[in-house]
C-alpha cells in the first residue's frame, strides 16, 4: 500500500540518487545492463520515483537511462568521472536550491533494496541523520537534515557522506539486498537474488 501523497514524513524529503558512476570495475556502462529486464539503474530510480518525496534529483553520469520521465532533476556530473563526493555534493545543493529541509541519498547501483527499508528510514529519521546497517557496515540509503547540507557540499575526494554518519542511528538490511553492483558477478548475483 502506497503512503499517502501528502504524508507528512515526507515534507520536505529530497531524494537525491547518485547515478554518475565511472563503472571502472564493471567494464562498461553498468547503469544501462540489463536486469531483471530493464536497465540496472531503473530499479532504484522507479522504486524511489513510486514514494511521494517532495522532490527528485539524479546526479547522472553520460551512460545513464533519461531518468527525467520518473519525475527526477537530473543534474549532470561536472566533471565528468569526479568523485562521489562531488556527486553528492551536486546532488545535495540542488535539493537545498529546491527548498528540501532532508535528503535521502541512495545509489543507482543498488537495485534491490525494498521500498520497505526505504519507508523505516523514514518514519525512524530523527531530524538529524540515519543510515541502513548491513552486517555491521554503514551505507547509502541514508538520510541527512539540512544541518548537514553545508558538510555535504563541502566533501571532497571519494568519501562521500559516511564521513558524517558517525554515531548516526542506523536501519538494518539484510546483506543480500545491500548489494552494490560494482563488477559483472554482482550483477549475476543481483540477477539470481531477482529470481528468489
Amino acid at each position: 500500500m502506497s503512503p499517502p501523497a501528502t504524508d507528512p514524513a515526507f515534507a520536505g524529503l529530497a531524494v537525491v540518487l547518485l547515478a554518475g558512476g565511472q563503472s571502472a570495475r564493471f567494464g562498461g556502462p553498468k547503469l544501462l545492463a540489463p536486469l531483471g529486464g530493464k536497465s540496472l539503474a531503473l530499479h532504484a530510480a522507479e522504486m524511489l520515483a513510486a514514494l511521494p518525496f517532495a522532490a527528485r534529483h539524479a546526479v547522472t553520469g553520460p551512460q545513464v537511462p533519461d531518468l527525467s520521465a520518473l519525475g527526477y532533476d537530473c543534474v549532470p556530473l561536472s566533471p565528468a568521472g569526479a568523485p562521489q563526493a562531488r556527486s553528492l555534493a551536486l546532488g545535495v545543493a540542488a535539493a537545498q536550491a529546491a527548498g528540501a529541509s532532508a535528503v535521502l541519498v541512495a545509489l543507482a547501483d543498488m537495485p534491490l533494496v525494498p521500498r520497505a527499508h526505504i519507508l523505516a528510514l523514514v518514519s525512524q529519521f530523527n531530524g538529524d541523520c540515519i543510515a541502513t546497517a548491513a552486517e555491521g557496515v554503514t551505507m547509502p540509503p541514508t538520510i541527512f537534515g539540512a544541518a548537514h547540507f553545508a558538510g555535504l557540499t563541502a566533501l571532497e575526494g571519494d568519501r562521500g557522506g559516511a564521513v558524517r554518519l558517525k554515531g548516526a542511528p542506523t536501519v538494518a538490511l539484510d546483506p543480500r539486498l545491500a548489494l552494490d553492483v560494482d563488477r559483472p558477478e554482482d550483477l549475476i548475483q543481483a540477477q539470481a537474488l531477482l529470481e528468489v
